[in-house]
Formats: C-alpha cells, structure tokens, sequence
C-alpha cells in the first residue's frame, strides 16, 4: 500500500508541476508566435507578388511547433540541464516554417527577400541546394531570429526556416517516411536508389527552369 505524501509536500509538489507546465506553456506560446511572425511576412510577400506580378515565388507554406515530448526526448538524448533557459539556448527546431517554391532560383529570391527584413535577425544559414547532403537532401536552411512583441517586453525566438523546391519537398517527404519504416537502418539498395531519385529530382529542376525561362523569361522576381 503506498503511503500518501503529508499535505504540505503533496502541495508543495503539486504548485512545482503547476509552475513547471505554465513555464512549457508560456514558452511555447512564444515560439508559436515566433512562427506566426514569420508567416504573416511571408504571406505578404505571397499575396504581393500574386496581386502586382500576377504570380508568386512561394507555392505554399507549412509550420510546425516541436511537441512537449519531442523536446523532452531531445534534452535527454542531448543530456544538457531541462531548464527552460537551456531548451531556449540549446534546442533551436522548436519552431519551423517550410516554404515550398517553384524553381531553385525562386528558392534564392524568397530567402534574400525575407533575410533583408530589418527586424530579422539570421543566425545561421546552411545551403544543402548548393551543396546537398550525401544522401542526397536539397534543401536551404537558415535559422532566424524572431522579435515576438508581448504586453510587457519583446522575447527573441529562433525560428528555423526551409526553403526548397515542389521536387526537393516531395524527395524529402518520400526519404523521411522511408527511414520512419526503417527506424533509420535503411538497406544499402534502398538508400542508393534514394540518392538516384535525389540526381533526377534535381536533374528535373534544372530541366523544368530552364523550360519555363524560355517560356516567361530569365528574370527571378525581386
């Protein structure tokens, strides 16, 4: 039979667990506006670009905000202290904004635009279009800095920001749920023939910009 806690340590633990959710609650609060920023710039330049050119750079865009226990796994897995000033410092995907475009130089024009927005500020960027990973991923990745403007003071929040074309995005959503079913120990047939759907993925980029250049012309928007 277990003993039940004296109540003022049944309280005591009780108002710890209390602060601790409010604490994950407000911070990811934070990071959910922090997306919602950055989305609502990028929405403007959508809807500018549609009105006044009559097309647009960005197909759509995706958000997500990393879970509770998705946090939690990662600062166990990384072993740093599960505070919430460690988690602001050291897990920098909590938010994430993917935007999907029509063509790598598309891909380029909508990173300068948002990266020249005074109140942004880039911490890191990682070109994978230029240089892709091993296995094949294209993708460019910047994290920024987002002002989140609350009643009483302004909280910066990293945000991580995708941008990749319609055939990056549909190679990397295809190469996820295969090394989900994996659980990451993907055959070694499988993985070369992901890295050969990458080459022709990228192959038909190339193919399909330069088609529509000689269509619309050589000029990405600005």
């Amino acid at each position: 039979m277990t003993t039940p806690l004296p109540i003022d340590d049944a309280r005591a633990r009780l108002e710890d667990l209390e602060s601790v959710n409010a604490d994950v609650t407000r911070l990811l609060m934070e990071y959910q506006f922090g997306i919602d920023e950055l989305t609502t710039k990028i929405s403007i330049l959508h809807d500018e670009f549609t009105h006044l050119h009559d097309s647009s750079p960005i197909e759509h865009v995706d958000a997500r905000l990393k879970s509770v226990r998705s946090i939690v796994e990662k600062v166990r897995r990384r072993g740093f202290e599960p505070s919430m000033e460690a988690i602001r410092r050291e897990v920098t995907d909590i938010a994430g904004v993917r935007v999907t475009c029509g063509f790598v130089k598309d891909v380029y024009a909508v990173w300068e635009m948002i990266a020249r927005q005074p109140d942004l500020t880039v911490l890191q960027v990682k070109d994978y279009v230029a240089r892709p990973k091993d296995n094949g991923y294209r993708s460019l990745h910047a994290q920024l800095e987002v002002p989140v403007h609350l009643s009483d003071r302004i909280v910066p929040v990293v945000v991580e920001l995708q941008l990749r074309t319609v055939a990056m995005d549909f190679w990397a959503a295809l190469e996820h749920k295969i090394y989900y079913k994996y659980d990451q120990d993907v055959p070694a047939d499988i993985v070369h023939d992901l890295r050969e759907a990458a080459t022709a993925s990228a192959n038909l980029d190339a193919q399909m910009e330069s088609l529509h250049d000689r269509v619309h012309g050589s000029h990405p928007p600005r």
